[in-house]
């Protein structure tokens, strides 16, 4: 009976999964989707990721943003008493046990992405034939051999640091908050990775595997560790859920 329920209620989800993961390492979408950001004819990408504005609202001003971010969660947990008391009086949960593993969450999602990068022989599109570079196209599991060194360039770091503000979901002690934060990271995540890719530094693919990477680390930490899968629910992915008190 709990098999059918977990089939019922991901079933649509993983279908999905296995169909996306399947189209973009066996078929060239990732080309298909990657080739109107391109102009052929004066070989040049649609965005000049030197372009200072661009470069401002999208590369630069969102990691500092969330390096802001950041620091206010360990100031939040480090500080005194009444900084806490006043933020949990706007909906969040402030203890600091819970504060200090939303922070972890929150760094272990950049460190989880970069690592793979450091490992991966995938080459950003800018890099390739195709688009005036040299190396070729390589997926994140092909078996050929490659001569033209590592791309590191699998999967989307930048839009790592977006997607990270998942963890905020961690401390929403109420559905309404939760679901703010949740499309919070993914505006902020999406829209890193589209300048990425409008600049010729990602495929879409690379995107969608560091959202997932965030999602996973992310819910199931919150399953796991607090046993509420109330995220998971507003995702689509369980149909229970557990008003979490602060």
């Amino acid at each position: 009976m709990q098999s059918c329920q977990f089939l019922r209620a991901r079933g649509p989800w993983l279908c999905l999964f296995l169909v996306l993961a399947g189209a973009f390492e066996f078929t060239p979408l990732d080309l298909w989707l990657q080739d109107p950001f391109f102009d052929f004819a004066s070989r040049r990408w649609l965005v000049d990721g030197r372009e200072p504005v661009g470069r401002l609202l999208f590369y630069n001003g969102p990691k500092v943003l969330l390096i802001a971010f950041a620091l206010g969660l360990i100031a939040l947990t480090t500080g005194p008493e009444s900084w806490r008391r006043r933020v949990e009086a706007w909906g969040w949960i402030t203890h600091r046990p819970r504060l200090a593993i939303t922070l972890l969450v929150a760094a272990s999602i950049p460190v989880t992405v970069g690592a793979l990068k450091n490992t991966s022989d995938v080459f950003c599109p800018s890099e390739l034939v195709r688009y005036g570079g040299t190396a070729p196209h390589r997926r994140p599991f092909s078996m050929e051999l490659c001569t033209e060194g590592k791309g590191h360039c699998w999967p989307a770091g930048h839009a790592s640091g977006g997607f990270a503000l998942l963890s905020l979901t961690l401390l929403a002690a109420r559905e309404s908050l939760k679901r703010r934060m949740v499309l919070l990271a993914m505006a902020a995540g999406w829209s890193m990775g589209l300048y990425q890719m409008l600049k010729g530094s990602h495929f879409m693919s690379h995107t969608v595997v560091t959202m997932l990477l965030a999602l996973v680390i992310t819910t199931v930490v919150e399953r796991v560790v607090f046993g509420n899968g109330s995220t998971l629910r507003i995702l689509g992915l369980s149909s229970r859920y557990k008003e979490t008190q602060p």
